[in-house]
């Protein structure tokens, strides 16, 4: 369960930006999250919200904005959207990495990180948010 590294490696970076700021309140946390990290949301939402307990970003929401995937082929060019394999046995499509043009093998250009877009907070008296550096 890689959620729980993600949540954490989140938090981290949160409480070091609380820490170098007159942060009174973190209100929310915006996660960019590439479709091919194979991140559950609910499973991030339950990390976050499990380790966030007892910290200056308790009950903080986290927001999650999904990155859809881009692939290229080295072989043809094609740039886009990956090709899936849809089998009645697996729970959600999967990811083949080749290509939907002449099958070649692709490789990943986006969707395939996980990164905080912003961070709103309140200090002594205002809410702002905060886009990530």
């Amino acid at each position: 369960m890689h959620e729980l590294s993600i949540a954490s490696a989140v938090v981290d970076s949160v409480l070091e930006f609380v820490a170098e700021r007159s942060v009174k309140r973190v209100i929310s946390v915006k996660l960019a999250v590439g479709e091919l990290t194979q991140v559950e949301e609910e499973q991030l939402r339950f990390s976050y919200m499990a380790i966030t307990q007892e910290t200056p970003i308790q009950d903080s929401e986290l927001e999650i904005e999904r990155v859809a995937a881009v692939v290229r082929c080295r072989e043809c060019g094609y740039s886009g959207c990956p090709k899936y394999w849809d089998d009645a046995l697996a729970v959600a499509p999967i990811l083949t990495m080749q290509c939907p043009d002449c099958g070649g093998t692709v490789e990943p250009v986006e969707g395939n990180d996980c990164a905080i877009k912003s961070i709103r907070f309140a200090t002594e008296d205002n809410g702002m948010a905060v886009p990530a550096a």
